[in-house]
């Protein structure tokens, strides 16, 4: 009412506070925003969505680092940067388009994400996040919907071959991780290794490794992998790995009925030409978990 008397023709909504609430993002919520704006005789010009977004077509640089996802940063090279960015828009997107929402992707420090999304500072956890005990304790989540293992990469110039090479060795991982459990129960590995070094990334992780100031990472195999592919032949990965896992989405405990339609559009995703599309143009193949 009041934007309407200041004379605006329409808004942009933004997805935080009370605008547009992506974890009540249901046909009947969407329509209830539009009626809201249609009463008072606005129309909904756009919804805002950046961060990811923007470095789709940016000038990458080193302040791009500090707004996207480790994953997505890569080793900095911008055309990668601008290529893993828009493969993250694609994703989400399908997924929003569904719920009839668009998405703000917010990077947020790892190993203080269950806490980010509990405060309300971000509304799901859509980044490679594992499903533990632990975590469901804590957070609700989606239906799984990748297959994931925590695999050991060293240089493809090391002379390890399984773990037991890794005796005296250093390890790195990201802190908070999953990677950080996956070590810790597997504990004669945990025992005969020199130590453990923890960082606030993978991809610093695996360029200590590259620099040869550790000899090994432990890693989720899909992240892993897509960092191989960007720098083939730096890296290879052992035979042996520390377990499989799930992935799925994280969302706070009080969002069950944003679960509920979240879990219907993932099932649609997995199930039809779309997502089988996405994953074998990043993957090679459809990794999907039907």
């Amino acid at each position: 009412q009041k934007a309407k008397s200041f004379g605006y023709d329409g808004l942009e909504l933004a997805c935080w506070g009370d605008h547009f609430e992506l974890n009540k993002a249901t046909d009947s919520y969407c329509k209830a925003k539009r009626s809201l704006l249609e009463k008072h005789g606005l129309k909904l010009f756009a919804i805002s969505n950046h961060l990811v977004g923007q470095a789709v077509c940016d000038r990458i640089d080193e302040r791009h680092k500090s707004i996207v996802p480790d994953y997505v940063w890569g080793n900095g090279d911008p055309e990668g940067v601008r290529k893993r960015a828009a493969e993250e828009m694609i994703k989400t997107g399908e997924a929003a388009k569904r719920l009839g929402v668009k998405v703000q992707f917010k990077p947020v420090v790892w190993d203080g994400i269950i806490m980010s999304l509990n405060r309300g500072d971000i509304d799901v956890i859509w980044n490679g996040l594992t499903i533990t005990d632990e975590r469901s304790r804590q957070i609700l989540f989606s239906k799984a919907y990748l297959n994931n293992r925590q695999i050991i990469i060293v240089k493809n110039d090391s002379t390890a071959k399984n773990l037991s090479d890794l005796k005296e060795k250093t390890i790195g991982l990201q802190r908070g991780s999953s990677s950080e459990k996956a070590l810790a129960s597997n504990a004669s590995f945990s025992k005969s290794i020199k130590g453990v070094k923890k960082f606030e990334s993978n991809t610093l992780a695996l360029m200590d490794l590259a620099a040869g100031r550790i000899d090994a990472v432990v890693i989720d195999e899909i992240v892993g992998r897509w960092n191989m592919a960007i720098k083939p032949g730096v890296y290879r990965v052992l035979d042996e790995d520390l377990g499989k896992e799930l992935y799925g989405v994280g969302i706070r405990k009080s969002d069950e009925t944003f679960k509920a339609e979240l879990d219907r559009v993932l099932d649609e995703i997995k199930n039809d030409q779309a997502g089988e599309e996405i994953s074998k143009k990043w993957f090679g193949t459809n990794i999907l978990l039907k």
